[in-house]
């Protein structure tokens, strides 16, 4: 165990990937901007046209998958729960926990996210469940709702 830590904003893109066992080109957060320990964390993704997803969703008309945005969304509940362990002393550099995500309910896709975007997504721990974690997030572009979903987290046995 380690001794509780103040978390230090922003928190960038090396940080995260010692919290999260995601890398290129399934990363999909390269900053956290906002974090309340154990309530709420707000970060982003620059969706850029190298994306190797865009070539084939859609060829002349790129869209991010929406199954990407939940999975964006899902990787920053993830950062919310290791964040607020390292915060409160319990996480254990070298051993992290593997989460998975089991369900998605409420999905809904408002706008389409292309090349060029800012995605802007903020989760809110709605409740913990044993071993597992309930997230109500929202994706945002310019201000304008993207995406939305609560997604169920469970750890890894």
């Amino acid at each position: 165990m380690t001794t509780p830590s103040t978390i230090e904003l922003p928190v960038k893109i090396e940080t995260i990937e010692t919290l999260l066992p995601h890398r290129y080109p399934f990363l999909l957060v390269d900053r956290v901007t906002e974090f309340e320990p154990g309530k709420r964390l707000c970060g982003y993704k620059n969706v850029s046209n190298n994306e190797p997803f865009f070539q084939g969703h859609f060829p002349g008309h790129p869209v991010m998958p929406g199954v990407l945005v939940v999975e964006a969304m899902a990787q920053c509940g993830g950062l919310l729960t290791q964040l607020t362990a390292q915060q409160n002393g319990t996480h254990i550099a070298g051993q992290e926990q593997l989460f998975y995500m089991v369900k998605i309910d409420n999905a809904r896709f408002s706008r389409m996210v292309q090349p060029g975007d800012k995605l802007e997504m903020e989760v809110v721990l709605s409740r913990t469940i044993r071993n597992m974690a309930l997230y109500s997030c929202k994706a945002m572009v310019d201000g304008e709702l993207a995406a939305s979903a609560d997604v169920l987290c469970a750890a890894a046995s």
